[in-house]
């Protein structure tokens, strides 16, 4: 927030890297064939010049991913260097083992050095400069953003100091105004109460402001429309400070149905790229073990046929993504009337919570006493994986009789994800653990969502399961 400026200069770093590397190849180009150095060059400049893409494709991305593009508060022009220098050193050897995989050698090696060597120099002195315009506009103050604040309440003192903290080119508080006119005249953490929300029109006439924020209760938003008309007609922009309603948010966002604007609370926020990667990586990986996890569901369904009468899978309607219903599939591992027996024993359970946990339950089978004890019961969700109704990684998807003994709302915040095969809690203890700190787990995990995570949770689950404690 507050940094346009920021992402301005950013954007235009961008170009001018990308125009400043056409202009030092082609300079690197002239001077190699200009002083003729060791050999005439091979090829022409068109063959040269097609190059060009792939140097600008493999560039951009390096100088992204070391970092040449942070952000200019607390950055040096030394950390600078050093990403631009890992990213020429990166791309340029890309570029060569590239032409030499594809055995191109119409391309000069000794362009690729001069250009190297010539782009890093251009590349650092660039940063260099951005640096320097920075600090200098930073002691001048000529790029602060001079801002006037609705509202002398602690949401607007905590809005001021965070601006203040927060900014990268400075901000000035001008002032605030509040509906109170008792408060005009007094100082809100050292800044004037400059007038009442009725005197904005006049505030903003009389003071230079780029920027008016509403930090104002919900019960004063009748006040609002005065202040956004005013604002609209001295062309100043206006922002409101979102947090009316005491919610912890992971993101909030303005979307336009047609043109009506809706602002969209998100308790837990997760981007559609990454939940399509996940997916991606949820199929290539149940299918790529296909070839492994099939002759084992074959024995393990061969003995289950054996040791017990009755169906080898167990099917079980589940909560799954917001509140969804699904038969998730496991293995049977108790006897044909298990459920019906439910009632019979639920005054023996041993776990604390809405969940049922039994060491020496009477109805698990012999086999079920093994699959069980080394999670083999679960492999068939594999099939709920490739269905899309679970994932590999998630919390674990509970069954109706259990989500009706939730006694707490935030224990449903666990449907606002894709229920798993594994989580944070099967590498953690598994059924050892009380039930309030597998939802801490479970919440933990929602939270702090990644692609890594998940990798690691897999990479973490293979040795729990072998290990086979808290099995139950």
């Amino acid at each position: 927030m507050f940094e346009e400026r920021s992402e301005q200069v950013g954007r235009v770093m961008t170009l001018l890297d990308m125009g400043l590397t056409v202009a030092v190849f082609l300079f690197s180009y002239w001077l190699r064939d200009y002083f003729e150095i060791f050999v005439e060059v091979e090829g022409g400049l068109f063959s040269h010049v097609a190059l060009l893409p792939l140097i600008l494709a493999l560039l951009g991305a390096s100088l992204s991913y070391f970092g040449a593009y942070r952000r200019l508060r607390g950055s040096t022009i030394f950390s600078y260097a050093w990403s631009v220098f890992r990213a020429v050193v990166a791309s340029s050897i890309l570029v060569v083992a590239l032409l030499f995989v594809l055995k191109i050698e119409y391309v000069n090696r000794e362009v690729l050095l001069i250009f190297a060597v010539l782009e890093l120099l251009t590349l650092i002195t660039l940063r260099a400069g951005t640096v320097w315009y920075f600090r200098r506009s930073l002691c001048k103050g000529e790029n602060y953003l001079k801002v006037l604040i609705i509202g002398t309440g602690q949401r607007a003192v905590n809005l001021s100091r965070t601006l203040r903290r927060r900014s990268e080119w400075g901000i000035e508080i001008v002032g605030h105004l509040d509906p109170d006119a008792t408060r005009v005249g007094t100082q809100v953490d050292g800044f004037p109460v400059l007038g009442t929300v009725n005197d904005i029109a006049s505030v903003l006439k009389d003071h230079v402001i780029d920027e008016v924020i509403l930090a104002i209760p919900r019960s004063l938003i009748q006040d609002a429309e005065l202040i956004a008309y005013e604002c609209e007609v001295e062309g100043v922009k206006l922002r409101w400070m979102a947090d009316v309603f005491d919610l912890k948010v992971a993101r909030m966002q303005l979307v336009e149905l047609g043109k009506i604007p809706l602002l969209t609370l998100e308790p837990v926020a997760q981007d559609e790229w990454k939940l399509m990667a996940k997916r991606v990586f949820d199929l290539i990986l149940t299918l790529g073990s296909m070839p492994i996890v099939l002759p084992i569901i074959g024995v393990i369904a061969l003995a289950i046929k054996l040791d017990s009468p009755g169906p080898v899978f167990f099917r079980q309607d589940r909560v799954g993504l917001k509140k969804r219903r699904f038969q998730m599939i496991k293995f049977r591992s108790m006897i044909v009337n298990a459920e019906e027996k439910m009632k019979e024993i639920e005054h023996l359970n041993e776990a604390e919570g809405p969940i049922f946990k039994m060491k020496n339950d009477p109805r698990i089978t012999r086999v079920g006493k093994v699959i069980r004890k080394a999670s083999l019961d679960e492999l068939p969700q594999l099939f709920n994986v490739i269905k899309g109704e679970m994932s590999l990684v998630g919390p674990r998807p509970m069954s109706l009789r259990d989500v009706d003994l939730f006694d707490k709302g935030i224990q449903r915040k666990r449907f606002s994800v894709k229920p798993g095969v594994t989580c944070i809690w099967q590498i953690s203890g598994r059924s050892n653990l009380p039930f309030a700190k597998w939802l801490e787990l479970d919440l933990q995990y929602i939270e702090n969502w990644s692609l890594l995570l998940d990798f690691k949770i897999l990479f973490k689950t293979i040795p729990a399961v072998l290990k086979g404690s808290g099995a139950v």
